[in-house]
């Protein structure tokens, strides 16, 4: 994984992504891979940014989600392009759902859990306050553990 200084060619937001960082930068993410040695890489090379960073990034998928996640540094914006998307959220307990079209965007707020299930082929874009991000399986109640980008506390 290598953050790109001054890229100009076309790239692919779903193999790519693009960090946002501060003095409004925008750095691809070569290499970039959903592996926790990568996820620390990333975080360790964008920590400066703290909660400030932001990482962009199309997914492609079909059918429910496997894992919930939460990002504790700040709202997370979802855009559904194309298909149709359930955001899934766990508010003080209580599950809150938003059903996107192509076009439609929802905000999953800082610190909340949310789960993110398709209706066939789909393909969504985010905008991600990453610092700190936790995952977990989907069928957990409750939070175990963390894998993902690391917190302030952890970043270097």
């Amino acid at each position: 994984m290598r953050i790109v200084d001054n890229a100009s060619n076309a790239m692919d937001l779903r193999t790519t992504p693009v960090h946002l960082g501060l003095g409004s930068r925008a750095k691809p993410v070569e290499g970039f891979a959903w592996d926790p040695e990568v996820l620390r890489a990333y975080g360790a090379a964008v920590a400066a940014d703290g909660a400030e960073g932001r990482m962009v990034m199309i997914f492609d998928g079909e059918g429910a989600g496997d894992h919930w996640e939460s990002h504790p540094a700040g709202d997370e914006l979802v855009v559904c392009l194309s298909g149709s998307v359930t955001v899934t959220r766990e508010v003080d307990g209580v599950t809150d759902r938003v059903v996107l079209g192509s076009g439609e965007a929802t905000i999953n707020p800082a610190g909340v859990w949310h789960a993110v299930d398709t209706e066939g082929p789909t393909s969504l874009l985010s905008i991600t306050a990453t610092l700190g991000t936790e995952h977990r399986p989907r069928t957990d109640a409750r939070p175990t553990g963390r894998a993902g980008t690391p917190g302030p506390e952890e970043a270097p």
